[in-house]
């Protein structure tokens, strides 16, 4: 009985051993001071979890630092903050209702961002049926 015990704990131990993978939509809509602390935050969240799934939705003046030369307060392009989260796996998405609101044209946006077509569905989406959890930095 005592082997049955020790051999349960042992495999208990073991199925809570596999680290759970983060799912993380940050939602940016305020404008390019936002987008500087979203991407920082990003850049600490992978710092800690590596594997985490993590999605950026924009939209409102939120798309702003996807736009070919955006810069930050610092004079730093957007471009050049985002390209290395987008090569760890974040993914960008710009809304196409933003878009036509404000008479965007997608080829004014850098080629790290993709569309959906409403930033906030999307959003209510990844939490919902997904099962993101929510960030707005």
């Amino acid at each position: 009985m005592r082997k049955l015990v020790a051999l349960l704990a042992v495999a208990a131990g073991c199925a809570g051993v596999a680290p759970q993978q983060d799912k993380v939509v940050y939602h940016l809509s305020e404008g390019l001071a936002q987008a500087s602390s979203g991407l920082r935050n990003i850049g600490n969240h992978l710092e800690v979890n590596p594997q985490a799934r993590i999605v950026v939705v924009s939209h409102a003046r939120g798309v702003d630092f996807l736009m070919k030369d955006a810069k930050d307060a610092n004079g730093n392009r957007y471009e050049d903050l985002v390209e290395p989260l987008k090569l760890r796996g974040v993914r960008f998405e710009v809304c196409e209702i933003t878009l036509r609101n404000r008479k965007l044209a997608k080829d004014q946006f850098i080629a790290d961002a993709t569309w959906v077509p409403s930033g906030v569905a999307e959003v209510t989406r990844l939490q919902q049926r997904e099962g993101f959890a929510y960030l707005k930095p």
